[in-house]
């Protein structure tokens, strides 16, 4: 038989050797040791909760040794789901809250996200591959069944802006493919089903009414637009951010959004690349720089989960 002591070294141990294991990993080595032992679950999970940062476990120090595995196990998923935390230090570093969390997306625009779209053959395989456009809907609809703000930042080019002295490669080859072209600033002529326009399957949850659609950036990041202020008068602090293209605009957008002082998640299926022949995979060179910049880097569904 071992005693108490053994059997806290035990369960630390085993708690320890999950280390950073995904939740449904965690949940099914911990109900292996309750089949073993209930005690061992048991004795596993409270390891597991007792490790766990402020407040996850304040409120386990608050309901003591006493609470059910499955109270235990509520309160781990709460952390796992809620917080986004370093790894390494288990410390917290962003908080999902609909009082303080928007959703950004950008360019949710048939050009880059539509079969018939200026830009598929480059962009295709990676939004096919990582799935986008599903799964920025079920973020759209996450946001709108949770109660959360969501802002489109779009990407627009008028006739007068072909008189731009240089530009860019990408800018160069949009101008050259008429990407997000439209007729006139304050005229919707041609604009409905048009590359500039949005996704059939976003409309509802963008012209729901709720939605705030900013001004168009120019180039590639906010600093041509009014994102931050409209972000600053609704007090949003904190951004889940996704859209098109993974390492131009939304790798602009979240480069400007840290300076500015926002905390951002980036969701990296909720996000695709061109690939150039020559220039490379541009969803992979921005998946480098997200996981040295961002907050987070993380899964449409463990996104979803937080935000309920």
């Amino acid at each position: 038989m071992m005693t108490p002591a053994q059997k806290r070294t035990l369960f630390a141990n085993t708690a320890r050797a999950m280390g950073d294991a995904k939740m449904h990993i965690k949940e099914r080595h911990i109900a292996n040791c309750a089949k073993a032992d209930p005690d061992y679950g048991k004795g596993v999970a409270d390891a597991i909760a007792k490790d766990l940062p402020n407040p996850v476990a304040a409120d386990f120090d608050r309901l003591g040794a006493g609470a059910s595995m499955r109270v235990t196990m509520r309160l781990i998923r709460a952390y796992e789901l809620r917080f986004f935390c370093n790894q390494t230090t288990r410390v917290v570093i962003m908080e999902i809250d609909k009082s303080n969390t928007a959703v950004v997306f950008l360019d949710p625009q048939n050009d880059v996200l539509s079969e018939k779209g200026a830009n598929w053959a480059a962009v295709g395989a990676s939004v096919t591959e990582n799935k986008t456009v599903e799964n920025m809907e079920r973020i759209f609809i996450a946001a709108r069944d949770n109660g959360y703000s969501v802002f489109i930042s779009p990407h627009y080019f008028y006739p007068t802006d072909s008189a731009w002295k240089f530009n860019g490669p990408l800018e160069a080859d949009e101008f050259r493919t008429h990407t997000f072209a439209r007729s006139d600033p304050l005229s919707l002529t041609g604009f409905e089903n048009s590359g500039a326009d949005w996704l059939d399957r976003f409309k509802p949850y963008i012209e729901d009414g709720k939605t705030i659609v900013v001004s168009p950036h120019k180039v590639f990041g906010p600093q041509t637009n009014d994102l931050v202020l409209r972000l600053r008068k609704r007090s949003m602090s904190r951004i889940i951010l996704g859209g098109m293209l993974a390492n131009m605009c939304v790798e602009s957008h979240l480069r400007e959004l840290l300076e500015q002082g926002f905390e951002v998640v980036v969701v990296k299926d909720a996000v695709a690349g061109p690939r150039h022949p020559e220039w490379g995979d541009g969803y992979r060179a921005a998946l480098v720089n997200y996981r040295f910049l961002a907050h987070a880097v993380l899964a449409t569904d463990d996104v979803i989960a937080a935000m309920r």
